[in-house]
């Protein structure tokens, strides 16, 4: 290999080994005292009890284990935004976990644990996938109430969705484990099934101490809201058992004799592995982000047999567009090609840019994929589409409208891995976040934004430096570097695929050579929900 590509393999290989090393912090929790706390009480803390529950032939993929990170420093952090979700199995059927963290902060509920729950409540919506809830919580952390208890998208609406999902006949279970108080109480009774520990599980809407202030009376937590109340007089929870090893074989027994789903019929036959080396993907992605690089040899290393049928090859060149098989799931790719090549008419193109005749491209693709049934895998490194008098004359803006149309309306499930660049209306375009993908994931040189560090640093400078001259304090060049350098510094930080992560932006952060795993584990959760819809793109400007 040249060396060029060991510098590449170097960089991208210390990038996934710094997410790694994040990630181990991430699941300490609240420490491991506080993981020694829940022990000493006679607990499984929350990854042990999801460890436990799902087959152990199998891997467990986590969902938004960055979220929160970096944030609520204020209040000691809080890590995985205090919940683990996964997408595992729990007798060979895929099921999403749900299980809150009693190490942090006594499982209460963070702004960001409200937004991470409803995502896996989305998930298991979209895919009508079983999802089980591992219940210890304290209750909303009240010195942020007001971030996550009286909006749309706040707690409120998870019991709206325990509503919806129950009315769509999708398999809803929860494991009262620990503390389950205040609203949160309402949960286990909006689930199908409910099992409550006994003396470690409690469920009410208010504590003892609450109930002695409101009204006066005086009594235990136990006789208030324990096992032996719950099942034996008040009816709320189904099953009383001895243990958390004893709920977890209990929900295990439970899940065995589930009926078969419905599945959407997605095209699969018997996977082969690419033919070429999976870990060269690491040496063949540029350690700079401005560096052009051919993206045909990395999705040969994605695909099954490292074959592509690609469609219109010859056409918008700044798009790969082509039918393939990722795990023997037949796929349509998307992918934006980063190599500078020439149009049709000999021009030369921008890598990374989308150009009128590859949306146009993609946007025929998408409606045949939809045809046939073919879920669309996209795959993100882009910096926007064209500008300029040529490309507006040309009619960029409709051009696009057109991709992000079919992108909207696309009835198949859609997965979107963000490789590297992805910025502005490209983002959108490739099925960012906004459009729904079953999952987006990021591999660690992932950048997210309007537009580049550098391009952003540049601009808000120069928006500064003449601010600062229109007051007559104007700055010399030095002063103007040293603002460029502290804006860039800045703006590279809420760039970076931990940053997006910590928001929920992305699924997660993953390794580049586990892209298959979890593109393959997407359709086979998507292919447990039958298409109901008809393709239609409505009304366009042709």
């Amino acid at each position: 290999m040249n060396l060029s590509f060991n510098k590449n393999e170097d960089h991208n290989k210390l990038l996934w080994s710094s997410i790694r090393q994040q990630f181990a912090t991430i699941t300490l929790g609240g420490g491991k005292k506080q993981l020694q706390k829940l022990r000493d009480k006679g607990k499984m803390t929350a990854r042990e009890r999801v460890e436990y529950l799902v087959d152990s032939d199998t891997e467990a993929l986590e969902i938004g284990a960055f979220a929160a990170s970096g944030m609520y420093e204020e209040y000691n952090g809080c890590p995985a935004a205090g919940v683990v979700v996964v997408l595992g199995y729990i007798h060979k059927r895929l099921c999403v976990i749900v299980a809150n963290d009693a190490s942090v902060k006594a499982g209460a509920w963070f702004p960001m644990s409200g937004k991470k729950n409803l995502r896996a409540q989305e998930i298991a919506l979209e895919n009508r996938l079983p999802i089980i809830y591992l219940v210890d919580s304290a209750g909303v952390f009240l010195p942020l109430q007001d971030e996550i208890f009286p909006d749309k998208e706040h707690f409120g609406r998870i019991f709206r969705n325990n509503a919806r999902m129950s009315s769509k006949g999708i398999l809803q279970i929860a494991a009262v484990m620990g503390s389950c108080v205040a609203g949160g109480a309402y949960l286990p009774i909006m689930s199908d099934e409910s099992l409550i520990v006994d003396k470690t599980g409690s469920i009410f809407l208010a504590g003892s101490y609450l109930v002695k202030a409101a009204i006066g009376e005086t009594i235990d937590n136990e006789t208030l809201g324990g096992a032996t109340t719950h099942t034996e007089i008040s009816g709320v929870a189904d099953y009383k058992v001895k243990d958390d090893p004893a709920a977890l074989d209990h929900i295990r027994a439970l899940m065995d004799k589930v009926g078969a789903p419905d599945t959407a019929g997605f095209n699969r036959v018997e996977a082969v592995a690419p033919k070429l080396d999976e870990k060269e993907i690491y040496g063949l992605l540029p350690a700079s982000r401005n560096q052009p690089y051919d993206t045909y040899p990395i999705l040969e290393r994605l695909v099954d047999n490292s074959e592509l049928q690609e469609y219109k090859k010859g056409y918008g060149k700044t798009i790969i567009t082509a039918y393939a098989r990722i795990d023997g799931w037949s796929v349509g790719i998307i992918a934006n090609q980063r190599k500078v090549v020439k149009s049709a008419g000999g021009e030369m193109q921008l890598g990374g840019v989308i150009y009128g005749d590859s949306a146009d491209k993609a946007t025929r693709f998408i409606a045949n994929c939809n045809q046939k049934k073919i879920p669309l895998v996209f795959l993100q490194d882009v910096t926007g589409f064209m500008v300029g008098s040529k490309a507006e004359h040309g009619g960029i803006i409709k051009d696009g409208a057109k991709m992000v149309n079919a992108v909207s309306n696309s009835v198949v499930p859609k997965f979107t891995v963000i490789m590297g660049n992805s910025y502005g209306a490209g983002n959108y375009a490739m099925c960012g976040k906004a459009f729904d993908p079953r999952l987006i994931v990021a591999w660690p040189s992932a950048e997210m934004a309007v537009m580049g560090g550098s391009q952003a640093a540049k601009v808000l400078a120069q928006i500064e430096a003449s601010s600062r001259k229109k007051k007559g304090e104007p700055i010399d060049e030095i002063e103007q570097e040293r603002l460029y350098k502290k804006i860039k510094e800045g703006y590279d930080k809420q760039t970076s695929p931990v940053y997006a992560a910590s928001r929920l932006w992305t699924d997660a952060i993953i390794d580049p050579l586990t892209t298959r795993q979890w593109i393959s584990r997407g359709i086979e959760a998507a292919n447990h929900a039958p298409i109901t819809e008809a393709f239609n793109m409505g009304v366009l400007q042709v």
